[in-house]
């Protein structure tokens, strides 16, 4: 048996690693809701200043 393999009974970790994968996406996402539009201004701007040389 080796020392790695799951013991009747247990389930492992896998609801705890669901949440925080759940939660790390609301995150990105809420993160992009809020800058999306002030870094595509950002990008705009940086790429009118280099097309005007």
């Amino acid at each position: 048996m080796t020392p790695f393999a799951n013991r009747p009974g247990e389930r492992g970790d896998v609801p705890g690693w669901v949440l925080i994968t759940l939660m790390t996406a609301g995150l990105v996402i809420g993160v992009w809701t809020a800058a999306g539009p002030a870094l595509a201004g950002v990008f705009d701007q940086a790429i009118t200043r280099v097309t005007s040389f």
